[in-house]
């Protein structure tokens, strides 16, 4: 309920899961410098129901690809904080086992764990035939549908002030000149809210398709079957109910079917039955950034921890004898 969840010492508590990493920041210590007297007046705002969600400072990021941040004020920010803690724990409980983006206990590690259980239960140990459908949404943040979310939330949410509240921040952000598409990457709130939407594809996968094999993370998703034919069957299916249900595509370049012995790319790693090995575009970007770096050891050990998750031992050494050259040539 809204007036339950908007009191002073929700909105405390929010600010307390909010900070850490941010207490250096200008804007932060700012905020914090009137913490009470602005935290006080988000709660009158809150209140009174006279919030209004503020605007956004844009810029780009690589990770690795291009992408367009959108960030909030830390006014905002606070409050995508309360609304996320208070929402996520029932919203969790709704989601299918096999969603993995944004979701605590679960990620990209977890993910690929179940790959491997799949692959392996589906190719009976390799000793059968394993075909993987493996697909990517088209412009997942952008084309996420105002209205259709917020139907989806009214379904679940009875108080009309929070699914006011819920509105606003929705709205607050939009990819074309009417506030009708899109969220923004730099929310918190928006991590929530793309797995609230997807999860009606999940559903559909899931209880309608009855899909046994399927695993979600964001917007790529791979399904696994012994038979090619029946993975190429439910491509128009999955394209309709993408399309007509939630308004999004698949991408036209990135929907095919392999073999698992081929190598299926996922989450940044190639998997094949019995090892897994990190992309070649990624390696590239390591050994890159490695090198803007200068070696440094808060980057390699990152770097090293990732490999730990992939057959890597010879990328490994090689990640250690770069950095070794590295180090040489700085003390020449």
């Amino acid at each position: 309920m809204y007036n339950n969840i908007i009191t002073i010492e929700s909105l405390l508590h929010a600010w307390q899961e909010f900070l850490p990493g941010k207490k250096n920041r200008a804007d932060v210590m700012a905020f914090q410098n009137r913490l009470m007297n602005n935290i006080c007046n988000l709660h009158r705002d809150l209140t009174d129901r006279t919030y209004r969600h503020g605007t956004y400072h844009a810029f780009n990021i690589s990770d690795p690809k291009p992408r367009n941040i959108h960030k909030a004020t830390v006014r905002d920010r606070l409050l995508h904080h309360l609304v996320h803690a208070e929402l996520y724990p029932y919203f969790d409980r709704q989601f299918i086992h096999d969603s993995y983006s944004c979701r605590i206990g679960k990620g990209t590690h977890k993910a690929m764990e179940r790959f491997i259980d799949f692959g392996n239960t589906v190719s009976k140990n390799d000793t059968g035939g394993c075909w993987v459908l493996k697909c990517d949404i088209r412009k997942f943040f952008a084309n996420i549908d105002h209205t259709i979310l917020k139907d989806i939330l009214a379904r679940h949410i009875k108080d009309q002030n929070l699914l006011q509240l819920l509105g606003g921040i929705i709205d607050s952000f939009s990819t074309t000149d009417r506030i009708v598409v899109g969220l923004p990457l730099g929310n918190l709130t928006s991590q929530l809210l793309v797995n609230v939407y997807m999860n009606e594809f999940d559903n559909f996968m899931k209880r309608v398709l009855k899909v046994k094999y399927y695993i979600r993370y964001a917007d790529d998703f791979v399904i696994f079957h012994r038979d090619s034919n029946y993975l190429k069957d439910l491509i128009p299916k999955i394209s309709e109910f993408l399309e007509v249900k939630l308004k999004l595509s698949l991408h036209p370049d990135k929907v095919f079917i392999k073999t698992l012995g081929s190598g299926v790319d996922f989450l940044g790693w190639v998997h094949f039955p019995n090892h897994r090995v990190l992309r070649t575009t990624t390696k590239k970007r390591m050994m890159r950034t490695i090198k803007i770096k200068e070696g440094k050891k808060e980057t390699v050990e990152s770097y090293l921890g990732l490999l730990s998750h992939g057959n890597t031992y010879k990328l490994k050494k090689k990640v250690v004898g770069f950095v070794e050259e590295l180090t040489k040539d700085a003390e020449k």
